[in-house]
């Protein structure tokens, strides 16, 4: 019986049932600049935010007294905003006003999302984590802060192609960046995976017959070795998108639907889904709380209402997890 309900939750927790539910085109409202550098050698908390309604019509990000301040001196370096989770957290950091920096392996592709723009706003970066050699020392000047949402697929598929695979993308692509960071980076933000810590067991077991979540938990390791100040978040199966195409004011509407309630866990014991707006708002809430310095926290995302992009409400919940 344990083992049939734990392969039932694998087989939910595993399920490619999203469906895009916004098409975009360019972040043509959005400055960028495309560089390219010259090559040179516990126990489980349940916490549902319940304080704040966040109506399933409202946008992602919206001006919000509570919502971390843009700062003249942050400089965030976000690695794979061409992914699911990335693409949020870019456009919610552009949404307040904070100057954001982006590292790809494609200026071309770049040019293809974001459009030409000023660098002010957004500069863009040709790079490959999983290279060290590309990871020029002036990608990283004048960085303070880090959101690293990097990642493939667990088993073998054509996003495997070039050596993109597990190895490469979750552990050395993960220690290529880390060990090119200057010392004045104030906070690295790490989105892994929940099962991290169980790879040996059932259902995660079958999750990791590739490695993905053993090369995710390397990953997280050398961050925590580093000596840099770090939140690792550790999502459910992601849910709402991947979204696919690339109009910023489009992609500031999504929503989360009915599933806004966030769950925060330590341990390693949550099991379940998260929506990736969620998931892109912990990443940004976490970079300047002190409560979520040098902390793990699993998250999810429930039906109920939820605390949006409202930071009191992230602070009570990430220090509710902790307390528990």
């Amino acid at each position: 019986m344990a083992s049939t309900t734990a392969a039932s939750a694998f087989l939910q927790f595993h399920s490619l049932s999203s469906n895009p539910q916004l098409f975009l085109t360019k972040f043509h409202n959005y400055p960028i600049s495309l560089s390219s550098s010259s090559k040179r050698t516990s126990n489980y908390k349940r916490v549902c935010a319940k304080a704040v309604s966040t109506d399933s019509q409202k946008p992602l990000t919206q001006s919000n007294q509570n919502t971390p301040s843009s700062s003249s001196s942050k400089l965030v370096l976000v690695l794979g905003a061409s992914g699911g989770v990335g693409q949020l957290v870019l456009a919610s950091l552009l949404q307040r006003n904070i100057k954001s920096r982006v590292i790809l392996r494609d200026l071309e592709k770049a040019k293809a999302l974001f459009g030409e723009q000023d660098e002010e706003r957004l500069q863009v970066f040709k790079g490959d984590t999983r290279k060290h050699e590309d990871l020029d020392p002036s990608m990283f000047e004048g960085v303070t802060h880090v959101i690293c949402c990097t990642g493939t697929t667990a088993f073998p598929s054509r996003r495997w192609d070039d050596e993109n695979t597990p190895e490469r993308v979750d552990w050395v692509g993960v220690k290529n960046l880390i060990s090119a960071l200057p010392s004045s980076v104030k906070r690295v933000v790490l989105v892994s995976s929940i099962g991290v810590t169980k790879c040996k067991e059932l259902p995660w077991s079958i999750m990791n017959l590739f490695g993905v979540l053993k090369y995710k938990k390397m990953g997280e390791d050398f961050l925590q070795s580093s000596g840099f100040p770090f939140t690792i978040i550790r999502p459910g199966r992601l849910t709402d998108g991947p979204y696919t195409s690339y109009d910023l004011n489009t992609l500031l509407k999504a929503t989360a639907g009915q599933r806004r309630a966030v769950l925060i866990g330590q341990g390693d014991k949550l099991v379940g889904e998260a929506s990736r707006i969620v998931v892109a708002e912990a990443c940004i809430q976490a970079l300047d709380l002190e409560v979520t310095e040098n902390q793990i926290f699993e998250v999810n995302s429930v039906e109920g209402e939820g605390p949006g992009n409202d930071a009191q409400k992230w602070r009570e919940l990430f220090e509710a997890a902790r307390s528990s």
